[in-house]
């Protein structure tokens, strides 16, 4: 299968082409949310150094790449899909470069800095009803295409493989290899759940025994742009609730916190989704110090806090 470290050409178009820069993002250690934790590493592997500026560069790259290998996306067709936001500009932003049209359903609650940075690329906007979140950007979406099917290519993040696939093929190929293997703990949270199911799937085919540990938002209410409460939600059907060992509920409150404590411990300036995932993340290692364990836990930063930065929870 094709995969995110496809190269797009060959000679100097291939070393200067942007997509070609997608995956290969650094592990960086949390060696002060941590420090109180002997015997135990948190590592977060820092998608927002991605060139889309997030972790749905991956899925994005390899969804296209999957419609062009079928045949299903050319350049009569739009790409639509449904997102809360990065998915949305990853595809904006590899629909540049490879000069397709896109068209977005998002929900008109989703932070300005997303929303203002698909317009400056050139992306239709479709915004939905805040109240419904991604669930009613997705029915937005189906219904669009059910009109018009013809017209669009619909990858449909949330069913489709290749969104998996891609992590599954390149990030927990990259954790392996920057962890030495030594990874015992996964934490990340469930949006579409490909991050999960595909870093999660390869993790234990290579390592039986680790603990794969999904996050999820505490409630339906909630404001971790990109996640979903699984329980009350539109559930994507590339999501298997039994790879998960345990899940982690986290409010919303948490997760700011985090990410305050990222910037000004850490010196990363990480999303809200990144903050919550941190927080599962320090509960899981501190479960495990009260056990009397040693590990490594490994999570994801999923953006960086430079689509969040109008969010007033800066200023606590």
């Amino acid at each position: 299968m094709s995969t995110v470290y496809s190269a797009p050409s060959s000679g100097l178009d291939a070393a200067h082409d942007l997509v070609s820069r997608i995956g290969r993002t650094p592990l960086l250690r949390l060696g002060r949310v941590a420090a109180h934790l002997p015997g135990i590493e948190i590592y977060a592997k820092a998608e927002y150094f991605n060139p889309g500026g997030s972790v749905k560069d991956r899925p994005a790259l390899n969804m296209i790449l999957d419609g062009e290998r079928t045949g299903r996306l050319d350049s009569t067709k739009i790409i639509l899909d449904a997102t809360s936001g990065n998915t949305g500009i990853a595809y904006a932003m590899i629909a540049a470069v490879r000069r397709y049209r896109v068209t977005i359903c998002l929900p008109m609650n989703a932070s300005l800095e997303r929303r203002q940075t698909l317009r400056a690329y050139g992306v239709e906007l479709v915004l939905t009803d805040p109240a419904e979140g991604t669930d009613g950007a997705i029915r937005q979406c189906r219904q669009i295409f059910e009109q018009d099917p013809e017209r669009y290519f619909y990858p449909d993040q949330f069913n489709n493989p290749a969104n998996w696939k891609a992590h599954y093929e390149t990030t927990a190929v990259e954790i392996l290899e920057q962890t030495g293997g030594r990874i015992t703990h996964l934490v990340t949270g469930l949006g579409t759940s490909g991050t999960f199911m595909g870093v999660g799937r390869r993790l234990r085919r290579e390592i039986p025994g680790v603990r794969l540990i999904s996050m999820q938002p505490a409630s339906d209410f909630h404001g971790l742009e990109g996640l979903k409460h699984m329980p009350t939600a539109v559930v994507p059907s590339i999501y298997d609730p039994s790879l998960a060992d345990d899940n982690i509920w986290i409010e919303t409150e948490h997760a700011y916190r985090m990410c305050r404590r990222l910037a000004r411990e850490e010196g990363i300036l990480a999303g809200i989704s990144s903050g919550g995932n941190v927080a599962a993340a320090l509960k899981v290692a501190e479960t495990m110090a009260e056990q009397g364990q040693s590990g490594t836990v490994v999570t994801v930063l999923c953006d960086s806090a430079s689509r969040y930065l109008t969010a007033s929870f800066w200023d606590d």
